[in-house]
């Protein structure tokens, strides 16, 4: 078992030494490289870092939703089924059914000329073979459960006519229509403001817990992730550098990369326009990386044998389950970025 999940059998999703190539006219560009992640029934995983990292890609590769240019290798295995490589037919049935997924940009994803109530009501005909009377019924329900108010009257408005916050209250109802095992959710906030970015997440929070639901959270915040998850993978050039229960990165950070993200993090127990400690550099050309550890052209700790050799990811002497890619990881206690100080959305 990888990344410190649950017992072995118990996993609902297990992932093995997945890579994602594309084509370039430069040459193969690895997206996602040899990534390991395990996530039992119920558990809610963060997956974190900068635009780049592989986070969406990782996301996308085990929903099947690439596009045809992508290069999968590995292994992804769902209620101990192998999904790369299964007939589209199999995932067909399985997204939206089993795995839900909610997007980054409504407006993209919602089909601008059907109505909300309508797009809701479709996969409700489609798995659970409802009526399109009871669809249409079911899916003024469900945009109840998610908060949207005169539900009724909301379910008949197009795309357009629903403020973002509302959009993506809608792409909720739809990804819990079938009621999913799996609910992936990559950057279920981005271009909200602060106070309705706070409401998406914990209305994604409640209905996981009011489910039953595992959940993977993608974020390039950790902030987002430090109340709202049970374990926390960072990812950076398309591997893993670390992972742990979700405490325990943030108050015995091992990797200078997570040190990084934790310091531009804002924190509520500093003073209003506290300036931010950004990451210097920029992450490496995934068409030209680094021979060595990726992030040690960025790191104030590396050394030469950073620059020469890419460190393994190891268990940490205390917990195993508390995983680092680092020669020289960072010892001692985090406690100033602590999740209960974190300035969480």
């Amino acid at each position: 078992m990888t990344s410190g999940a649950a017992d072995a059998g118990s996993e609902l999703l297990d992932v093995a030494g997945l890579r994602v190539t594309f084509d370039t006219p430069r040459g193969p560009l690895v997206a996602v490289d040899g990534v390991n992640l395990a996530l039992a029934h119920g558990e809610t995983l963060g997956i974190v870092g900068e635009s780049g990292s592989g986070k969406t890609v990782l996301s996308r590769a085990i929903l099947g939703l690439l596009p045809a240019t992508a290069h999968v290798e590995g292994s992804v295995r769902f209620e101990e089924r192998e999904l790369l490589g299964a007939p589209e037919s199999t995932l067909g049935d399985l997204r939206g059914a089993r795995i839900a997924m909610v997007f980054q940009d409504p407006m993209s994803s919602l089909n601008p000329v059907h109505r909300v109530g309508r797009q809701i009501a479709e996969p409700l005909q489609v798995h659970l073979g409802l009526s399109r009377r009871q669809a249409a019924e079911g899916a003024v329900g469900l945009l109840e459960q998610v908060g949207i108010p005169a539900a009724a009257q909301r379910a008949r408005a197009y795309p357009v006519q629903l403020s973002g916050g509302m959009r993506q209250r809608v792409m909720i109802a739809m990804a819990l229509s079938c009621g999913p095992s799996l609910l992936l959710a990559d950057e279920p906030t981005t271009g909200l403001d602060v106070t309705i970015q706070a409401q998406i997440l914990d209305l994604l929070a409640d209905q996981r817990r009011l489910r039953s639901m595992a959940m993977l959270l993608v974020s390039h915040d950790l902030g987002v992730v430090a109340t709202r998850t049970d374990r926390v993978m960072v990812m950076y050039a398309g591997r893993a550098v670390e992972v742990a229960a979700t405490n325990r990165l943030f108050s015995a950070t091992k990797m200078p990369y997570t040190e990084g993200l934790l310091g531009a993090t804002p924190r509520l127990a500093e003073r209003s326009h506290t300036r931010l400690v950004a990451i210097p550099g920029r992450p490496p050309d995934p068409l030209q990386r680094p021979a060595g550890c990726a992030f040690a052209p960025r790191c104030t700790y590396a050394t030469d044998k950073c620059r020469e050799a890419a460190p393994p990811l190891a268990a940490a002497d205390d917990d195993p389950s508390h995983l680092y890619a680092c020669w020289h990881p960072l010892r001692g206690a985090h406690e100033l970025h602590s999740p209960r100080n974190a300035d969480a959305p």
